[in-house]
Order: structure tokens, then sequence, then C-alpha cells
């Protein structure tokens, strides 16, 4: 069945019943905080773990005696159907299937979308209507006053990208202040210092220079994640794609000024190169869910580590 992605993060009693998880659309940032939002409620009931897997057609259950469930996360819809999935319904555990949105996949979600078992979850980028549900939860869960003519100039302003707009919404919350007026939203809000993720193309440079974008662009523990989840896309394109042509298909079209610079990125990588990588995602993953927030300094060396892998 299809759910609404703002309906699970809103749901404070959200849990993952389902066997199967489909998380699509064009939004990068919504896609992996549903991923995450589904990770943790299941992982805060059940003893589970997490693990990559390819396609589900050569798809091995290797569970441990102490682990009685898994959290299988699947970047490939490549084989995906009714067989497949009937095949694996008896493991114990959950399936979290991640693709990017693509005509190519239109019979893989219609699958999802009818089978009981399953969610189909669809991340496209916030509209009107979104925002004021997320701003509506956020001032009654921390029992906030705001005057009308606040509140919809938020909901007109704040960024339609999740996590542009969550953060925004942090750092509103870390006024410590019952009473929200324009005068202190303007002390922490800029409208003008978005495109974090632009930093990442500047991963071939000289250290020094590196590190001079970095600081002005990434000020603060939110900035970090931000800029976090989008190396970890732009890793993972690389990651998942067997060769150039597949990878040049896959390159956002919105990135249309970086795609020499992200072809030229991947003709460094080998399979040698692609493990180092993903040990390295593997780690900064698990530093987030120990600490839920990353440092300044850890995600500088974090990326100072991709480039390290990149030129090796």
């Amino acid at each position: 069945m299809k759910i609404n992605p703002i309906d699970i993060l809103l749901n404070n009693d959200f849990f993952p019943s389902k066997k199967f998880y489909f998380i699509s659309g064009n939004e990068i940032t919504l896609i992996e905080k549903i991923r995450s939002r589904i990770v943790k409620r299941y992982k805060e009931v059940e003893n589970a773990s997490l693990q990559n897997i390819d396609k589900i057609n050569n798809f091995k259950n290797e569970t441990s005696l102490f682990e009685e469930k898994k959290i299988f996360i699947c970047n490939n819809c490549k084989d995906i159907n009714k067989d497949n999935l009937e095949g694996i319904r008896g493991v114990e555990g959950i399936f979290i299937f991640i693709h990017e949105n693509s005509p190519k996949i239109k019979l893989v979600k219609l699958l999802f979308e009818k089978e009981k078992d399953s969610y189909l979850i669809d991340c496209y980028e916030l509209d009107r209507s979104t925002k004021k549900r997320l701003l509506d939860n956020f001032f009654r869960v921390n029992e906030l006053n705001v005057n009308q003519d606040i509140y919809w100039w938020l909901v007109e302003e704040l960024d339609n990208k999740y996590i542009f707009f969550e953060n925004s919404i942090n750092k509103i919350l870390d006024l410590d202040e019952k009473e929200i007026t324009f005068e202190n939203i303007r002390k922490i809000l800029s409208f003008n210092d978005y495109g974090k993720e632009k930093v990442f193309f500047n991963l071939l440079k000289q250290n020094k220079e590196i590190i001079k974008i970095y600081r002005k662009k990434i000020v603060n523990a939110p900035d970090v994640s931000e800029f976090y989840y989008y190396c970890k896309y732009f890793c993972q394109l690389i990651i998942d794609c067997e060769n150039e042509s597949d990878y040049i298909k896959k390159i956002p079209r919105y990135l249309f000024r970086e795609k020499n610079f992200l072809i030229d990125l991947y003709r460094k990588f080998n399979f040698k190169k692609k493990k180092l990588l993903l040990n390295l995602l593997s780690k900064m993953e698990k530093s987030l869910r120990e600490q839920s927030n990353l440092s300044l300094i850890s995600g500088l060396r974090f990326f100072l580590n991709i480039k390290k892998i990149t030129i090796s």
C-alpha cells in the first residue's frame, strides 16, 4: 500500500510492521530521513542489525544465533518481482528498498503498492500544505507561540527540501523562547546560505582551499549532518553503478553544471576504492547512530578521507 512519508514522520506511534518498504521519489534528503526513521523505530523494539544487499535474486540469509532479526537495505530494485519477494517473505526482519524515481521502476512501484505487507513511500520536495503540517506539529509539540504573519511567512520562505526545512525549525527551537518574533527569527535564519552540497564539488582541490570552503558553509552540527547526507548520496552513486554509462544516466539533471566533474570523479574509482568508500560510509553511519549529530571536525575529516581514497 502507499503511505505519505510525512505521516510516518508525524506519527509518534509509528512502528515498521510491514515486511517491505520501497522508498522512492526525487528528494534525497527526505528519502534518507524516512530510511533512518524506519531503521531507528524498528531497532528500538527489535534486536536487529543492518545489512546491505545488492540484489534479491541472489540473496542469502545468514542470520547468526545472536541476531534474531535484521534490517536489509537494498539500493538496487533490479530483479524485484512477485516471485522474488515471495522467496524472502519468511526471512526474519524487514527489507528496505531505495531507488530514485525513474520511468523504469513504475511496475516495481505498482507491485509494492498492491502488496498488503508492503509500503510504497514516494518522497518529493515539500509543498505548501506539507510544510504547514510540519510547522503545525512543531509549534504544538514544543508549545511555541507564533502570530499568523510569521507563521505564513515561514510557510512561504522555509526551504522545500526536507533537511533544510528541518534544520531551520531546529534553529528556531534552539532560541529557547516561547514567543517567536521576526526579530529573533532573523537572528538565526538565513535564506541565502543553502547549497551546502556544492562543497562536495570542491573535493579535488587543495586541502587548504577545501578547509576554507568547508568552514565558510558548514558552521554547526545540523550543517554537518546535511552535508554528510549529500556526500553519502554522491558516494553511494559511485558505489552502486557498475559502469560509467549506468552512472551517467543516474546523475540528476539539475547537476548539469557539475556533470563533467562527477564523471571524472567516477573514473578515479575501481573496485578496491569503492570498497574503501563503503567502509568509510559505514563508520560514519555508526557514528551518527551513536551521537545523533556529527561535530564540525568529524565532518571535515570525513570529507578529506573521501578525497584521500579518491586520489590514492
